[in-house]
């Protein structure tokens, strides 16, 4: 047993202060049915007053679980996955959570971390999923209040909430198209994850909607978080002996790529193509060209999402089937060359 400081206030001091047994303090703080409202306030109080931390291996072996809640993203190197995490951040501290955010890119770094955050005993999760998650992982989290975030896979939680992929990409194609572009390149996720997937789906539809031959439309499919693939996917068509008129990404690392791509080009190879670039990143400031710009709103429906599930964990609601879509905006910029 670890050996308490000397000036750390003990749980059975707590317990002293108020006349209660100490198994009563360890069971207010640990949010027991079993021990009144009015008790649990006053317990809270007490540990406040006295600068009572309580012990979370402690709170555990009783059976409780902690005021973490697990953010499972991804990648956080864009301020699409950084401004969730903020926004969640924000969301758990007002509540009195903290927020742990897990990087997890395969099924086996996914269900590594979900271990450990039910080894943590995590109060719930928020996770943006791989598209196969293992087993396991589907195992653990059946028993861990969770939502899935932005993409979605059936083994998971019924709760979801994303943005409408197929909707902002259709749009984006349309507003192509209306201004008269008919060879249109895509340069987007190959479909393995319910967001590529849909976003492809959008960019199709545009053109049958259109009444347009799908000939027109360019796909360049590959991993959607690699610039380098969409350096690659850019470089060639801007080098093709038929080049596009127009290219729409899916993903907002790949829209900082083909922004780089165009602008690496020697002013004599002709006219920029005009450009949907998905996401609204405060790193493309420094475009100076025309680009329309596919802007979700990610802080709000972050929020929306952490809300959601601390409502749930605060009075013990099961998590059911529901759904929230957000909307995105095009959102045009002709800045000054």
């Amino acid at each position: 047993m670890a050996a308490r400081g000397p000036g750390m206030v003990t749980a059975r001091q707590v317990a002293e202060s108020l006349g209660v047994a100490v198994s009563t303090v360890g069971r207010a703080l640990a949010d027991d049915p079993r021990i009144s409202p009015r008790t649990r306030l006053a317990v809270r109080e007490a540990a406040e007053r006295l600068g009572y931390v309580e012990n979370l291996p402690a709170q555990m072996m009783r059976g409780g679980s902690s005021r973490m809640i697990g953010l499972m993203l991804p990648d956080i190197r864009n301020s699409f996955y950084a401004t969730i995490a903020d926004a969640l951040s924000t969301c758990c501290d007002a509540a009195g959570y903290q927020l742990v955010v897990s990087i997890a890119d395969s099924a086996e770094a996914e269900a590594r971390h979900v271990r450990q955050l039910a080894s943590a005993r995590a109060a719930g999760i928020v996770i943006v999923p791989t598209p196969a998650p293992q087993a396991e992982t589907c195992a653990m989290l059946a028993r861990i209040p969770h939502v899935q975030l932005l993409r979605r896979v059936r083994e998971l939680s019924p709760a979801w909430f994303g943005i409408d992929d197929m909707e902002c990409l259709r749009a984006g194609t349309a507003h192509l198209i209306a201004r008269g572009h008919r060879r249109i390149a895509y340069i987007g996720g190959s479909g393995d994850y319910s967001t590529g997937a849909d976003r492809l789906a959008g960019f199709r539809r545009a053109f049958t909607e259109a009444g347009l031959d799908l000939a027109g439309a360019i796909e360049h499919l590959g991993p959607p978080a690699d610039p380098r693939f969409g350096a690659e996917a850019a470089a060639a068509l801007l080098a093709a002996a038929d080049p596009p008129s127009a290219i729409i990404t899916g993903a907002v690392q790949l829209t900082g790529a083909v922004l780089q791509a165009i602008a690496g080009r020697p002013l004599s190879e002709g006219r920029e193509p005009a450009l949907v670039g998905f996401g609204d990143e405060p790193s493309f400031s420094w475009w100076r060209g025309e680009l329309t710009a596919i802007a979700m709103p990610i802080q709000e429906l972050a929020q929306a999402c952490g809300g959601w599930l601390i409502a749930r964990l605060e009075t013990g609601a099961a998590i059911e089937a529901h759904a929230s879509i957000a909307s995105a905006q095009l959102v045009e910029y002709r800045r000054a060359s």
